[in-house]
Order: C-alpha cells, then structure tokens, then sequence
C-alpha cells in the first residue's frame, strides 16, 4: 500500500505522501522537526497542535489543514488517521487501513513520559515503519528525574566557579521538555537564546504550561539593554550558536549538549562538549523492541539511523523486515 518514491513514502490509493524530502501534491506530517518537515507542498495534513510549529517554518501561505488524533479521514480508497507518537508536541503515527491491510508509519517517537506533549500509544497493524535513531543494543535512556538531577548539580557547580551553564539542546522539544523538568526542581529563572522563544511561544499557544525564560540580551523599548553578567545562570541555546560571537556575551562558561547522542563518550569527547546529558526524544533500545511488539506486526521497516541493525535483530525473532532509505541517510537526525 505505501511504496518507496524519489520524494518519499506514497501511497497511490490515497495520492499522498508521508513525511516528503521533496515538495508535493499532498503531505501528511508525522511532526514538525525539519528532517519530516519539508516546505513547498502543495497541501500539508498534520495535527492541530503542530500546525503553529509549521506556520513558524512554512509562513503564512502554506495550506496546512489538521486532523485531530484518532480521528478518520477518507482518502481515496484508504482511510487515515493520528495518533500520539510522543515525540515532540503534536508529533503522530499515522495509521493507513485500505485493501492492503493496516499499516502504521510511526514517525520518530518515545516512550519516556514528557509532560509537553502527548504520551505515545501503541496501535495495532499489519506492517509497521518504525524509526531506528538509537537502533542499537548501547542506546538505553535513564529516568529524566535522574538526568535533571545532574543538569542542576553542574549548573550549581558552575555557579560557585562563576561560570555561565550553557546546555545546547534542539529548539522543538528538547528546549520545551529541559524547561519544564527543571521547573519541577528549581524556580530559578532559566535565560535562552532568541532563536528558542518562538516555538517557546508556540508551545504556549497550543496550551503547554511552560515557565516563564528571559532572553539573554532583551530590548529596552527601541534599543538594546545593556548587558547584564551571566555568571551563576543557566542559558539554553541551539546547536549553531555554538563558536559564532553570540557565546562571547556569555563571558566565562562551561558548555553541555543534552541528547541521547551523548550516550557513547567518545562523541561527547569528539565534540569537545566539558558535559553531555544523556536526554532524548526518541526510543531506546528496549523501547523499539517494546513497540513493535506491542504493535502485532508481522511485517516490520526500519528507517532512519540503525535501520539495519535493527532489522537484522528482528528478522533473527522470526519477523519479516526490510530496510526504508531516507534522504537523510547518515545524517545526525538524533535527539
């Protein structure tokens, strides 16, 4: 029912296709992070909570129309619907039933709990598309209690030394769930980067509660305020404001990524980060293996970082599967 094409995955029965690299007729979106999220469609499908995201990224113009979770749509001769895949806020597998049976292409998801969008949900189906980010034996997450923990221990370490904690984290999701968890253990004001408060403001809008930030060099009416010594504060930031002139701002620092990348040390080392937090919105190992359990498969795709590992372990418990190139093969799609 759904076939490999040059933009992506399609689905003839229904003329559309999911999560495209490259622009056309008809794009349904499992989320809003830029590796699923691709302008210049004619038409997008998508869930209401992730229409503000693409109104950020797309503009005004595009044609987005929601379909809220569970709901079924008809298209064609297939009937689709979302569910939570619980990735980022509005994030959704997405649920195809037509002549060849029931398919469910889960986007990028995890099972952890994130109080900024909606839990994941195991849906039943006859061949399931799953993501392998972390596909790999080594990729097991600790409980986000354990790892906020830490954050705050080497923010408080870094305050007595009269450093700036910098945490770079990506800004849809990571950004929004590192607030929310620290909100839980301090009511210190955390600053960010300017290039996090509009999908700050768009989680707002879809009516996540999350604290309130101060951006690191506010204006005062038509001009800029003066700069304020940041020593002692915690700063989120994303990944390219790393060695560009914004990070002199920040005098003294130590600087820290939170991803579930940082699970092997000799990336963080590579990296040069002084900390990694091992933090992520993808599945880990047992937590792939959970799902596609829990889905009832008996034909399963891997997509995305260890595709084949993954599949080779699963075709050795007696399921069929197969591999899903992407356009984004080899790239660091990981959170």
């Amino acid at each position: 029912m759904l076939k490999e094409t040059s933009s992506g995955l399609y689905c003839e029965a229904g003329k559309f296709h999911i999560d495209p690299w490259e622009p056309v007729e008809r794009a349904l979106l499992t989320h809003a992070h830029g590796d699923h999220a691709r302008s210049g469609s004619a038409a997008y499908l998508c869930t209401p909570q992730t229409v503000p995201l693409l109104r950020r990224r797309f503009g005004p113009d595009a044609v987005v129309e929601a379909l809220p979770y569970d709901n079924v749509l008809t298209l064609g001769t297939v009937r689709v619907s979302f569910h939570p895949a619980g990735h980022i806020l509005g994030s959704a597998q997405i649920r195809i039933e037509g002549p060849g049976g029931v398919w469910v292409v889960a986007g990028d998801y995890k099972r952890a709990p994130d109080p900024t969008c909606a839990e994941f949900v195991p849906v039943p189906c006859d061949i399931f598309v799953t993501e392998s980010t972390f596909g790999l034996p080594i990729y097991r997450w600790d409980a986000t209690s354990a790892v906020i923990a830490d954050v705050l221990s080497w923010w408080n370490a870094n305050r007595e030394a009269g450093k700036t904690s910098v945490l770079f984290c990506y800004t849809i999701g990571k950004a929004q769930r590192l607030l929310t968890e620290l909100a839980r253990v301090t009511d210190t004001p955390v600053y960010v980067h300017g290039m996090l408060t509009a999908t700050i403001d768009a989680y707002r809008e879809a009516g996540v509660a999350l604290p309130d930030v101060r951006q690191v060099i506010e204006r005062d009416g038509a001009k800029r305020s003066q700069k304020v010594s940041l020593a002692g504060e915690l700063v989120l930031a994303p990944l390219s404001a790393r060695g560009t002139p914004w990070m002199r701002r920040l005098g003294v620092h130590s600087d820290a990524f939170a991803s579930g990348l940082m699970r092997v040390r000799g990336v963080r080392r590579q990296r040069a980060y002084d900390r990694g937090f091992v933090i992520s919105d993808h599945a880990d190992w047992p937590a792939l293996l959970q799902t596609v359990a829990e889905s009832g498969a008996s034909r399963v795709l891997a997509t995305h970082g260890y595709a084949g590992p993954l599949a080779r372990y699963l075709k050795a418990t007696g399921l069929e599967t197969g591999v899903i190139r992407t356009a984004w093969e080899g790239e660091p799609s990981g959170e």
